[in-house]
């Protein structure tokens, strides 16, 4: 059930565009310095520090309703031992108040980014896994690795779905992110 490609401390580049910067971040609780910045800075020596009791869980809001394909996080049980997620539940919905559970990953001793998709839902094509659309998505640590309490994450980000807007007949279509930016005039 658990996708885990080749880890390293850079962000991986993946082919789903990230949409984590259109958010709203929000954390259950930090320490003071370890906070919901420490999520999208970039630095894999910084992270989220929760403060209190489990479970602890980073809430994404957006300000309308979004394609979310995968999240790419970032963990490191080597440094972090029992602050290491073990379970997380991934919510999503219109508001804070209707979420619902939409997948739940069990990481083994995870060591880097760790990219998987937010729907367990086959698509139509069965190649792969629907998007799941929501203005909101909360991703919960519902136990840490030899019970601890307070957790780590060291990076976080959402990804959208791959928008294929190339004609599959197409000899010259843009496939590379350099490219893909010159795709379209405004």
């Amino acid at each position: 059930m658990q996708e885990q490609p080749s880890l390293s401390h850079k962000p991986p580049i993946l082919p789903w565009p990230d949409i984590s910067s259109r958010a709203k971040w929000s954390v259950s609780s930090f320490k003071f310095g370890f906070g919901v910045e420490c999520l999208r800075d970039g630095d894999p020596d910084t992270f989220w520090h929760s403060d209190g009791p489990q479970p602890h869980f980073i809430t994404i809001e957006f300000p309308r309703k979004v394609a979310i394909q995968k999240i790419s996080i970032y963990l490191n049980f080597s440094s972090d031992d029992s602050y290491t997620p073990s379970t997380l539940a991934i919510r999503a919905g219109t508001g804070p108040s209707d979420l619902q559970d939409v997948r739940v990953v069990t990481l083994e001793k995870p060591e880097g980014w760790i990219t998987f998709d937010v729907s367990s839902e086959p698509n139509e094509d069965g190649d792969g896994l629907n998007p799941v659309y929501a203005y909101v998505l909360q991703i919960i640590v519902a136990a840490n690795h030899m019970s601890g309490k307070d957790t780590h994450v060291r990076g976080l980000r959402v990804l959208g779905p791959i928008e294929d807007r190339a004609a599959d007949d197409d000899p010259f279509s843009f496939r590379t992110a350099a490219f893909k930016m010159y795709e379209t005039i405004r």
